[in-house]
């Protein structure tokens, strides 16, 4: 009795075994399809990845540091006034920055949109009115806050009327990857991102009125 029992008992492990061998046999050619598929699933995430990091657009993003702490992916980590010093593009918007003593001010802040002024955009004031502005401090903090607004503004919420940080309006114009501000200053890189802002950069430094 107990060696019959002992026999199915076997039969029934051989079976099982059998059916294991067979059944990894069988998918033995799905290893393939399987990591096809691994791969297939895994591919949209990278898409996305790259659409996320895509997200900058204008003429002078090319000037912006392809790598290092002043790319879009080293300013995306830093508050932005910290941001702006690691881009050589905005090197004069950082110096009249720490002049009147706005960088723990703009670093601090919590969501705001700066329209950043680049190097050529100060070069267009004649050297005497730009040096005269430096050394005025109330008159550069009126200059430099009326570039920031509050909230962080998308491209498709750019357009409109927007009351900045000095208390004026700047109103900007356009749509997609086309827009000015004030009439005067057009977006030449736009949508960039850092830790407590969203960035557009400009070619023509804002007076407030």
């Amino acid at each position: 009795m107990n060696n019959r029992l002992l026999t199915r008992a076997g039969a029934i492990l051989a079976a099982a075994g059998c059916a294991f061998v067979f059944t990894a046999c069988g998918s033995g050619g799905d290893d393939s399809a399987e990591e096809s598929t691994s791969s297939e699933e895994s591919a949209p995430e990278e898409t996305t990845e790259e659409m996320t990091a895509a997200g900058e657009f204008g003429a002078a993003c090319s000037a912006v540091p392809a790598d290092g702490e002043g790319s879009f992916t080293g300013m995306a980590d830093d508050p932005v006034a910290t941001a702006a010093s690691n881009n050589p593009v905005l090197s004069t918007l950082v110096t009249a920055v720490a002049g009147a003593d706005l960088v723990d001010t703009l670093n601090s802040a919590e969501d705001v949109t700066v329209f950043a002024p680049t190097n050529d955009a100060f070069a267009k004031i004649p050297a005497a009115d730009l040096e005269a502005v430096l050394a005025d401090t109330e008159t550069l903090t009126g200059i430099l806050t009326y570039h920031v607004v509050g909230g962080r503004l998308a491209p498709e919420d750019l357009a409109g009327e927007h009351v900045t940080l000095q208390g004026g309006t700047l109103d900007v114009e356009g749509s997609g990857e086309e827009f000015t501000v004030n009439g005067e200053a057009a977006v030449v890189c736009g949508n960039v991102q850092t830790a407590n802002a969203t960035v557009y950069i400009i070619d023509t430094v804002l007076m407030p009125s």
